[in-house]
């Protein structure tokens, strides 16, 4: 069984720095892609940041020149460096691996999320 486990959340003064980092443990050949997404009260869960193994890193357009997504591959994680906060980037950050693989077989496959990280901008 594959855990996502993240940290990094709390109270921010806005225009202040937090990052977030998310670590997946368990049986782990390869992590296809790794994302954040996050939900604010009352709001659909929105992918904000995405890194795939190899290759080109996307943003939205809402946090983009502000928040920088990375991940180690050998140690398995992800972190999320957000700069310049805003009250309006309070929600909850959720961690979410795609195509996280046990074995060789397409079957070993699946998708995880993590348990969600609070992040309060607020003066």
């Amino acid at each position: 069984q594959v855990q996502l486990v993240e940290s990094g959340g709390g109270l921010v003064q806005p225009g202040g720095s937090l990052r977030l980092s998310c670590v997946a443990s368990g049986r782990i050949v390869s992590i296809r892609f790794m994302d954040w997404y996050r939900q604010a009260p009352g709001k659909q869960r929105d992918l904000i940041a995405h890194i795939p193994g190899d290759g080109i890193i996307e943003y939205a357009d809402s946090v983009k020149g502000r928040f920088t997504i990375s991940r180690d591959n050998a140690k398995n994680t992800v972190t999320l460096q957000m700069n310049s906060l805003k009250p309006e980037d309070t929600a909850v950050y959720y961690c979410h691996a795609e195509g996280v693989c046990s074995g060789d077989h397409w079957s070993d496959c699946h998708d995880y999320w993590g348990q969600g990280t609070q992040v309060t901008v607020s003066s």
